[in-house]
């Protein structure tokens, strides 16, 4: 048990963090599974309207700071990789 106030207030204050930032990666993640899903079943149009949302959603936490700026742009990199993959 936290007896000092000041630990006390920071361990709620991280804790509400950590539920939060749980959540907004959960989000990413389930978008990540959407677009390899319509990538495995090479649907262009499905994989770049996910691929759209998956953006979206991964830049918000990276300005939210739940990812590193550059972890952000790798992952949408890699991302793009595959959706461009798929051809015309």
């Amino acid at each position: 048990m936290i007896t000092k106030g000041s630990a006390a207030k920071r361990h709620r204050k991280s804790e509400k963090r950590r539920v939060h930032n749980r959540i907004i990666r959960s989000r990413v993640r389930t978008s990540v599974r959407r677009v390899l899903e319509a990538v495995d079943a090479k649907d262009r149009d499905k994989a770049e309207t996910a691929y759209q949302e998956f953006t979206s959603l991964i830049d918000s936490a990276a300005r939210k700071g739940v990812y590193h700026t550059n972890t952000a742009a790798r992952k949408k990199s890699r991302m793009a990789k595959k959706v461009n993959g798929l051809g015309v």
